[in-house]
């Protein structure tokens, strides 16, 4: 296995003061912050050149701490998360604990467990959930590897993980189901 604990160590300082780090997540590069820090996720907006408030989504790395974020947790939620065989994104009602400006203009919050190696540990040892949004500027195609990845956002964050960067494969963004009450499932991608 890669030895990634020094730049677990320097993404965790980066986090814990409220910064912006550029990190490969279970799907695509992502930008990530400290989903509870609205200052730091504002950064991300601003990085990303977003408009208007569109929802950001948030790693977790056990789907335990789920509720811990969402006020009212349907059951199907945990059978989806067990059963997904790729990453599957959950977009849930009513979330707590995390930055207002991380919802969607619906008062939405997306959230996945992620499996992959660094991510899981990052998050782990931050705990807090950490923001997860494709390293791209706004309304333009999502990075498939690190050298996809516009220079500009490269130079936006405060720290930049070498794990993961040669990698030369293609990785997709991940599923995204769609939970509402009364039991709605509404599969958007």
């Amino acid at each position: 296995m890669t030895d990634f604990r020094e730049d677990i160590n320097n993404a965790l300082e980066i986090l814990r003061k409220g910064g912006v780090i550029l990190y490969p997540a279970d799907t695509v590069w992502a930008l990530g912050c400290d989903a509870t820090n609205s200052k730091a996720v504002q950064r991300i907006i601003e990085i990303k050149k977003r408009k208007k408030q569109q929802g950001m989504l948030v790693l977790l790395e056990n789907i335990n701490r789920v509720s811990s974020y969402i006020d009212d947790l349907p059951d199907v939620a945990f059978d989806i998360m067990e059963l997904a065989v790729k990453p599957t994104t959950i977009v849930f009602e009513k979330a707590k604990n995390i930055a207002l400006n991380l919802l969607d203009s619906n008062g939405n919050i997306g959230i996945r467990i992620t499996t992959e190696p660094f991510t899981q540990q990052l998050i782990q040892r931050f705990r807090k959930p950490v923001v997860l949004s494709s390293a791209n500027i706004s309304g333009q195609a999502s990075p498939e590897n690190f050298a996809q990845i516009p220079e500009e956002i490269k130079q936006a964050v405060d720290y930049t993980v070498s794990y993961r960067q040669s990698e030369k494969q293609s990785h997709r963004s991940s599923s995204i189901i769609q939970l509402g009450s009364g039991g709605l499932v509404k599969v958007i991608r």
